[in-house]
């Protein structure tokens, strides 16, 4: 175990004066800091199987040195997050890339991590090493019949492979689309790719639910057939109360009002949830928060405020996942960053004061609608963070203990320098 339980706690009491201090100041400050500090405790980020390596771009993949080189290693990794911040207790894999060769004793080296497996993601984006047919005109749109049944089985035999580790939802994002005008019939693509989701969706378990993604565009760039928000939404209500639609957060055109687009979703009962990353121009799989924080901390307010209208668990009733690709960081760097992000984000969510915001809202009064979400989001909310990791049994500074132990140093020493992740 590279970071145990005696050096996260010989940390804590390195640095546990300084953070009391801070905590007693800001408890002075906020209303309610012990239901802030309970429920930040209980939310948790899924970690995604794909994002523990190096990712890169289509010009090249700079690796770092000590990546898992297994599925077994990747949930290795995973209760390092885990043990260091107490917010990473799930993980997200995507098939082919993470198959587990023995599902038992995959789901039983999970549980002792204290790990559990949020939605498995199926991939008909790529074609695979012995595959009978391309993708390169799409998978559930393509106007080859085997060509949409290759992809309908695989999304079948991703379902099953979700069942024997305990995952209770798909993830399906299509690249489907075309590069040019007069390529494809649109309306043609939208029902044969309807029909497609159909069968999968008559293959879920009765407790599971079906993630539909969208983006607006890659690798397709002249259309999308799941290009958009309303897209996805008009595919989630015609399949039936099990589908929903899932928000990456990279996946706008540029300026998106993504928090009036998750506040929608919601009201209508169709938001499946998230994969959080941050982007200055289009899909750039950045750690979240890294870019623009303030809409982070907007999409959780209406997050927020949309849930408890509806009497839903904020913790357990959405998806929570992260997608993220690394080419110049540490990967688990990257993905101990974009986790403080989350937990940051929604606990300034937390705090705002809606009654005075609806009353300001109701009176049209700008200036004070303003106020009341800038002060929440210029608080500086990380020692309540902090307490709910520390309670939780994490590091008070996880960035901090991952870099004084030598945890990539360590990783390199075991796994070797040139040990290249699976998947991407």
């Amino acid at each position: 175990m590279l970071v145990n339980k005696a050096a996260i706690t010989a940390h804590n009491e390195t640095h546990y004066a300084q953070h009391a201090k801070a905590l007693t100041a800001l408890k002075d400050r906020i209303a309610d800091p012990e239901r802030v500090i309970k429920l930040v405790q209980d939310f948790q980020v899924a970690i995604p199987s794909w994002a523990l390596g190096t990712g890169g771009t289509r010009f090249g993949r700079f690796p770092g040195g000590g990546e898992p080189r297994s599925l077994e290693e990747k949930i290795e990794d995973v209760a390092l997050l885990h043990r260091l911040n107490q917010g990473s207790g799930a993980i997200s894999l995507h098939i082919p890339w993470d198959i587990p060769s023995d599902p038992r004793a995959i789901r039983e080296l999970a549980s002792s991590h204290g790990l559990r497996f949020d939605a498995v993601n199926s991939n008909t984006f790529q074609d695979q090493p012995g595959q009978a047919h391309s993708y390169k005109f799409g998978s559930l749109q393509h106007l080859n019949e085997q060509v949409r049944r290759q992809a309908i089985e695989h999304n079948m035999e991703v379902i099953r492979h979700g069942e024997a580790l305990g995952s209770q939802a798909l993830t399906v994002w299509l690249s489907d689309g075309s590069c040019f005008p007069g390529q494809l019939n649109f309306r043609k693509a939208f029902q044969r790719t309807l029909e497609s989701l159909q069968e999968i969706y008559a293959a879920l378990p009765k407790d599971w639910k079906m993630f539909v993604e969208y983006k607006a565009f890659e690798p397709n760039f002249y259309s999308m057939t799941v290009g958009d928000w309303g897209q996805s939404y008009l595919y989630a209500s015609k399949l039936g109360p099990q589908a929903y639609t899932l928000v990456d957060l990279g996946h706008h055109l540029p300026n998106a009002n993504i928090e009036q687009i998750v506040s929608l979703l919601l009201m209508e009962g169709k938001l499946a949830g998230f994969h959080f990353n941050d982007s200055k121009y289009g899909d750039d799989d950045l750690t979240v928060g890294s870019i623009n924080p303030y809409q982070l901390f907007l999409i959780f307010n209406e997050l927020v405020e949309g849930m408890d209208a509806r009497g839903m668990n904020h913790a357990a009733d959405l998806g929570w996942m992260i997608d993220a690709s690394h080419n110049i960081k540490d990967p688990l760097e990257d993905l101990l960053q974009s986790v403080e992000a989350i937990r940051l984000a929604y606990a300034q969510a937390l705090l705002v004061d809606q009654a005075a915001l609806r009353h300001a809202q109701e009176n049209n009064d700008v200036a004070a609608a303003q106020e009341i979400l800038q002060e929440v989001y210029r608080t500086d909310l990380r020692p309540l963070v902090a307490e709910a990791r520390l309670r939780s049994g994490g590091a008070l500074r996880p960035l901090d203990l991952f870099r004084q132990a030598g945890v990539r140093k360590a990783l390199i020493a075991q796994r070797g320098y040139h040990a290249h992740t699976t998947g991407l």
